[in-house]
């Protein structure tokens, strides 16, 4: 399973698990909430309704005519009350009145009448000066059937006569709790729905930067020039700190390794030809073959020389990660000034350059860089064209651009086709049957890396060979 899987699973538990366990706590509040507040109003009313019926109960408790008219009035009363989307049409209080010893003197229902509440905690308790409330049901199997009552004490002067309870059924604020439940669902699974998007950005956002890592490492691991990746956070940053400088440690390590390798190798064919020529000449020598030994010396030193000097070149570029000196340049002037530095030896050779290519082409990159790498296809192909030939130099622009140098010389040997790129790997030219420093396409190869772009040699299928240079359009 993946990091970022992971992450967004347990961040998404977690956040359901919390909301399921609020919303729990939250509804299991809610019911006993509303009934709380509709309690609250109910002592308001019973307390009202208790003083305004004292002084006709003080007179006489069983004539209550006019109280006992208002009330009838008032449960027949036609509501028109919107609260909340619920429509209120009528009232479902019932309203007692007990005496002094429970008996029930006035009902608003009329069935209970000359019974004994006394007993009741709303009549027990509020007779004795205390808060008189209960809450009971009138169906013992159904829960909804609970009816909350409330009571206050009718006094004359400071002494409790009677007492006057409302009462008010739970399902009458029911609707209000359904649609409070159901709010609260669909909030419910709007939160979930929002905690899932967050999750998914959270992961992503806690991942990228692991993943930049991952690729990083990858490019590392195949030999491409990549800069180190830029992370926010600390931890994260200080690891792609901790890769590069191993990288640079390893590449370091292994860069000196095989360099002293190569470059010994390579040294030792000079070495011994500057040896053995040393070794035979003398004073006594003919001045002919004097010289001839001398030439060979001047040569082979002179070839040490130029191999220094590439390898040197070639060890800045392959240690850069990315171009310093970067500028927009117009490509087609560079291959021309490329083209114009081998004029005597063109001439020379009778070998013509034909070009094929736009008035102008502008890109972005390094013009010391550029101008390197198409010198050296460009003397390769000379190296390997035969006299009085031709060289093509073509320019094709699509989704990159495509440099392509083709020669009519003998072509690559399919031996040495995949190995064309390494270091120090030349073949023997036509006309002098002696190899190069063998580093000029290693240098053109990490040239177009650095410009991100791509070098490719291959076999025309008539004649000679095509050298591609392929670079990224101008961004």
């Amino acid at each position: 399973m993946s990091l970022n899987l992971r992450i967004f699973i347990a961040y998404f538990f977690i956040v359901v698990v919390a909301s399921i366990v609020f919303l729990n706590v939250f509804m299991s509040e809610l019911k006993p909430g509303v009934r709380q507040s509709s309690e609250v109003s109910l002592v308001d009313t019973s307390n009202i309704l208790a003083e305004l019926v004292a002084p006709e109960f003080n007179d006489n408790p069983d004539q209550l005519p006019n109280f006992a008219s208002a009330v009838e009035r008032f449960l027949h009363r036609a509501y028109q009350a919107d609260i909340f989307s619920i429509n209120k049409k009528s009232s479902a209080i019932r309203v007692y009145i007990t005496d002094e010893k429970g008996i029930i003197r006035f009902d608003s229902s009329g069935r209970d009448i000359g019974a004994d509440y006394s007993q009741w905690n709303d009549v027990y308790l509020t007779l004795r000066g205390k808060y008189g409330a209960r809450s009971t049901k009138s169906d013992p199997d159904d829960e909804l059937s609970t009816v909350m009552h409330v009571a206050a004490p009718i006094k004359s002067g400071n002494e409790i006569v009677g007492v006057l309870t409302v009462a008010k059924p739970n399902f009458s604020v029911q609707p209000f709790i359904d649609m409070a439940y159901k709010k609260i669902i669909e909030r419910g699974l709007l939160l979930v729905i929002a905690s899932l998007a967050i999750a998914l950005t959270i992961s992503f956002l806690l991942t990228r930067s692991i993943r930049k890592l991952v690729q990083y490492a990858d490019n590392i691991s195949h030999g491409k020039k990549v800069s180190i990746p830029n992370v926010h956070e600390t931890e994260l940053a200080n690891l792609a700190s901790s890769i590069d400088n191993m990288r640079i440690e390893l590449e370091g390590k292994d860069y000196v390794e095989k360099y002293v390798y190569a470059l010994t190798h390579e040294l030792k064919s000079p070495v011994s030809a500057i040896k053995g020529a040393s070794e035979i000449l003398n004073p006594l020598m003919s001045e002919k073959d004097q010289n001839k030994f001398i030439g060979n010396i001047q040569l082979e030193v002179h070839r040490i020389d130029d191999m220094i000097n590439r390898l040197l070149s070639l060890v800045t570029v392959e240690k850069q990660e990315a171009l310093t000196e970067v500028e927009r340049l117009d490509l087609i002037v560079v291959i021309e000034q490329v083209i114009q530095t081998k004029a005597s030896q063109l001439v020379k050779l009778g070998i013509v350059v034909e070009q094929n290519t736009p008035q102008e082409l502008f890109v972005y990159g390094d013009i010391f860089l550029l101008s390197h790498a198409l010198d050296n296809l460009l003397q390769n192909a000379i190296d390997f064209s035969a006299k009085n030939s031709s060289i093509t130099v073509t320019v094709i622009i699509s989704e990159q651009i495509k440099i392509t140098i083709e020669d009519q010389g003998c072509g690559i040997p399919e031996y040495a086709l995949a190995k064309i790129f390494d270091r120090f790997y030349s073949l023997a030219r036509p006309s002098s049957r002696k190899k190069s420093t063998g580093l000029g396409l290693c240098f053109v190869k990490q040239i177009a890396e650095l410009h991100e772009g791509t070098i490719q040699l291959e076999n025309n299928q008539g004649l000679g060979v095509k050298a591609s240079l392929i670079l990224p359009l101008l961004k």
